[in-house]
């Protein structure tokens, strides 16, 4: 079959690689779409620790079954679509056992630790697998792992009706956090430094928008969420924290990153910083949300291209172009 294939940071290629074959409990799944986020970006570029080489990415996904390992558990034939979850949990560390399996002592996911879904097939654990509805396109499906890491970020962060939220960052992750928080009532103010992206984030709800942080006059925010990843915008959202206020780093930085905040601060004014790791116990619930309609997806989708162009989606997300860059194996 054919593949993205990361052979070591920066040498990405698109080539040839053995089919998979499916374990006992496993699936494999005819990949329909696959979603590049600033993860992938990360393990392209040998930012991403747990990462192995080489290595195919892509954890972002949904498609069709094809062939059914022995022993798979959850009844599953071939034909059913599905969205898969790709966190790979051992299940008997003590975070696992204490129901913290993104903090699993020996973590994986599909694309980021084992080959992923920048591919024409992909195999996966079938526990893994969450049925979607008959009219749920395969870009949406694709959705729910992003929608399903924001879900776990508002319940990290925490949400009251009427709260005033800051969020660094207007690209797919921002929008998605932006619709939730304000499914919960929240008011939201949207900051990109890419003036392109706050048309959409006003189209979709946003309170205010702003290309800087310091064309805010001086506001400060009950919550600030940075969806970046970025040292300056994560230390500019800090300072425009009120007294009591808290910051959730959502975006993921490279490991090396320090940011620099005021220790004063988070003592004398209560400031409490929450970090939010992936996927815990909310993809179900994020399918839900995609299939109601509550997050809008056909708002975030503006690239999809055939598996051959990886390299180019990958220079497109880089470069800020667009939101969400997706890629069809089959085809556009």
């Amino acid at each position: 079959m054919r593949a993205a294939v990361v052979d070591q940071p920066g040498s990405v290629r698109v080539g040839d690689v053995p089919d998979p074959k499916p374990g006992p409990a496993d699936v494999v799944v005819k990949v329909g779409a696959c979603g590049i986020c600033g993860t992938d970006v990360h393990i392209a570029d040998g930012h991403f620790p747990p990462t192995p080489y080489p290595i195919v990415p892509g954890h972002e996904f949904a498609g069709q079954i094809v062939e059914v390992g022995p022993e798979a558990p959850g009844g599953w034939s071939v034909g059913d679509r599905v969205t898969v979850d790709p966190s790979l949990f051992c299940g008997h560390c003590g975070p696992c056992r204490a129901g913290h399996g993104n903090l699993c002592a020996n973590w994986g996911a599909t694309g980021d630790t084992v080959d992923g879904a920048f591919a024409e097939y992909v195999a996966v654990p079938a526990t893994t697998c969450y049925r979607m509805p008959d009219d749920m396109t395969y870009a949406q499906g694709a959705l729910v792992e992003p929608v399903s890491c924001a879900v776990h970020g508002v319940r990290r962060v925490g949400v009251e009706a009427g709260e005033r939220f800051l969020i660094m960052g207007a690209g797919t992750m921002g929008l998605i956090m932006q619709q939730l928080l304000q499914r919960a009532g929240a008011h939201v103010t949207m900051v990109d430094r890419n003036a392109d992206r706050l048309p959409r984030a006003t189209s979709l709800g946003a309170a205010a928008v702003a290309a800087d942080a310091a064309e805010l006059d001086g506001e400060t925010f009950d919550v600030a969420v940075d969806c970046t990843g970025a040292v300056p915008a994560i230390e500019a959202a800090f300072d425009r924290l009120r007294r009591g206020g808290r910051l959730l780093v959502f975006g993921v930085a490279p490991e090396q990153d320090r940011v620099s905040l005021s220790p004063f601060r988070i003592y004398n004014d209560e400031i409490t910083v929450v970090g939010s790791m992936a996927v815990l116990h909310s993809y179900g619930a994020a399918l839900d949300l995609v299939a109601s309609g509550a997050v809008d997806t056909d708002a975030l989708v503006t690239h999809s291209l055939p598996l051959e162009r990886f390299p180019d989606a990958l220079d497109l997300m880089r470069g800020g172009t667009g939101l969400k860059i997706q890629v069809v194996p089959g085809g556009e």
